[in-house]
């Protein structure tokens, strides 16, 4: 092989060559996306990666920086963001509970004793960017928030667990203002009579591991920004506005978008409700 190899180099000029391997490149690329299918592109896949990889990595980083509060100046700003004053501060641990709305938690000890911080992380690395907050299937939201059943049936034919009952631009399932006028009125209603629990819900949770604070992690130049809230800004923040529906059929809830979730290569999963909304908001205010 080695011999060949060298013959052929020896024989063909260096274009010839160049020629050579650009063709056997794109011979090889055809052939493993034939073998293998090509759900996404490569840059997609990479994308997903690193969003995910640098979500992980940035709780980790929050997480040790608190536990490191004694030599870290984001820390000591943080805790005093949360009323803490640091010549009253004995100790820091920070943990990371899993599956909970608090990504980050921290027990603080002081002389008057220990209390814990739930802290929800929101990493962004745009100003323009969207988070997912929430996403569980109907059922579960059905439930939790005892919804009716004519905004079950409707959510249903919305999320793609009910076929379109009539003819839709998607026909797998039907956007909230190709349903009908009842219907519609029914979604908005709901969603206005309890928006407090529901975005209080959505943003804090509860239970033992729930959020009191809101942190927003924004990596897109090189020196990164931090904004810190309480979970009670960010609920009357993100929940201001009115319920209505969008241009595109979805929801609105002040400034948190309710969509079906999509994707996931049509599986199942897709049909689950998703709350999102543009963290980088927090930082302005606005």
């Amino acid at each position: 092989m080695l011999l060949l190899a060298a013959v052929i180099y020896k024989t063909l000029d260096m274009r010839d060559l160049l020629r050579i391997i650009v063709f056997a490149a794109l011979v090889l690329g055809i052939f493993i996306t034939a073998a293998h299918g090509q759900a996404a592109t490569p840059a997609q896949v990479r994308l997903g990666s690193e969003t995910a990889k640098n979500g992980f990595k940035n709780e980790d980083e929050i997480r040790d920086k608190f536990n490191n509060w004694k030599a870290d100046d984001d820390a000591k700003v943080w805790l005093g963001a949360m009323g803490y004053k640091l010549t009253e501060v004995e100790g820091v641990t920070a943990t990371k509970p899993h599956g909970e709305k608090a990504d980050v938690e921290i027990v603080v000890k002081t002389k008057a004793g220990e209390r814990k911080e739930g802290i929800s992380i929101k990493l962004v690395s745009s100003e323009n960017g969207f988070n997912q907050i929430d996403k569980r299937w109907l059922a579960h939201y059905v439930k939790m928030w005892k919804m009716p059943a004519d905004v079950e049936a409707a959510l249903k034919l919305f999320v793609g667990e009910t076929p379109p009952i009539k003819p839709s631009k998607d026909p797998k399932r039907m956007y909230l203002n190709e349903l009908d006028p009842a219907a519609q009125k029914a979604v908005i209603d709901f969603f206005t009579a309890n928006k407090e629990i529901i975005v209080s819900d959505l943003f804090a949770g509860d239970g033992e591991h729930a959020a009191g604070w809101v942190m927003v992690a924004l990596k897109s130049s090189e020196k990164p920004r931090w904004v810190l809230r309480t979970d009670a800004y960010a609920i009357k923040f993100f929940g201001d506005g009115n319920v209505e529906l969008t241009r595109n059929g979805n929801l609105k809830i002040g400034r948190i978008t309710v969509q079906r979730k999509g994707g996931d290569g049509g599986r199942e999963s897709a049909k689950m409700l998703q709350f999102k909304i543009n963290p980088a908001l927090l930082f302005e205010g606005k």
